[in-house]
């Protein structure tokens, strides 16, 4: 008889009322009976599965877009991502490992091909700052982060991290001790930087003093081997980015920002050695080179030409070595100005 009374699925907008319930039971904590607790954190967990696997399907059956877009549009309506955000200590590692794929997921779905995510966002930008200041915490670092990289994907988010007065946290959060919390960070750092080119333009543009005198100081010049070698591919691919021209004219103008690539291309880490080269070839190129930038080109031709003429690289690399030869030329044919 059992079978008769089946009880009715839920659907996409009722499990996500119902996890929005059971978050707020956490939040308040006001159950006395631990075997009741324990009971609601159960039935939590198994809600946050549930809605995991609606949006990413399962080895059986892929997900259905209607369902995804009403459990997209339920999510939104109301506060339960800042919910899940408040909660994310409260629960244990696999819920916090599906949370952050549920709210990965969610940055994504459509809902009548508008990003519901994003106009959720605009409106709850605080939200951001819980996720950035959550490097801080080792436990949830991970989980914040990559929730975070994912929120950055909408312009306007990407957008007020950028402007945020905790953007200058980052350059602490690369060199945490913690290797995968400080990778993270550097993951998050790159993505700002390179995803959203007109934002990441007119940030650098705007905050150009402070930004490069940070990253020069904070990451090119650190003491760490893998802080240096992201930091100068990193730099490379800003300054060669068509967009961020402007900024590039600017960095390549300047004596210490030559010294410290000079520097670099001198380390004994071929890696590093090849992404300075990117960027040092760029001071070469400059055909409006201010005169102490000629001047310490002059001052160390014959070193630094020997240094390229000795500079090979492990795989043949046309391209390389058209720009090795050019930069030669171009070095070769400067004469000291009076």
């Amino acid at each position: 008889m059992k079978s008769l009374f089946k009880s009715k699925p839920r659907t996409p907008a009722e499990i996500v009322r119902q996890t929005r319930d059971l978050l707020l039971a956490v939040d308040r904590n006001t159950e006395v009976r631990e075997s009741k607790r324990e009971e609601k954190m159960a039935e939590l967990y198994k809600n946050l599965r549930e809605l995991k696997q609606i949006l990413y399907g399962n080895s059986e059956s892929e997900p259905v877009s209607e369902a995804c877009a009403q459990l997209t549009q339920e999510f939104f309506k109301e506060n339960t991502l800042r919910l899940v955000i408040k909660c994310l200590p409260k629960l244990n590692l696999e819920a916090r490992k599906d949370v952050t794929q549920v709210v990965a997921n969610l940055q994504r779905q459509p809902v009548q091909s508008k990003l519901v995510a994003s106009d959720y966002l605009e409106k709850n930008m605080d939200l951001m700052d819980t996720l950035m200041v959550g490097y801080e915490n080792t436990d949830m670092a991970l989980h914040y982060g990559a929730m975070l990289r994912e929120c950055i994907r909408h312009q306007i988010v990407a957008k007020y991290v950028l402007n945020s007065p905790r953007m200058k946290k980052f350059f602490d959060y690369i060199q945490l001790p913690n290797f995968d919390i400080a990778a993270d960070a550097a993951a998050t750092f790159k993505e700002l930087l390179t995803r959203h080119k007109s934002t990441v333009a007119e940030f650098l543009s705007k905050n150009y003093e402070w930004f490069f005198a940070e990253y020069n100081s904070k990451l090119l010049e650190s003491s760490n081997y893998i802080t240096r070698r992201q930091a100068v591919k990193l730099l490379g691919d800003m300054l060669l980015d068509r967009s961020n021209s402007a900024v590039m004219t600017r960095y390549v103008s300047s004596r210490d920002n030559l010294r410290i690539l000079m520097n670099l291309l001198r380390e004994s880490s071929k890696s590093i050695q090849i992404e300075a080269f990117h960027v040092f070839k760029l001071f070469a190129a400059n055909q409006n080179k201010p005169a102490d930038i000629v001047g310490i080109f002059v001052a160390n031709k014959s070193k630094i030409l020997r240094l390229l003429d000795d500079f090979k690289i492990d795989k043949e690399d046309e391209q390389f070595e058209a720009d090795k030869a050019q930069v030669m030329r171009e070095i070769a044919s400067l004469e000291p100005r009076t």
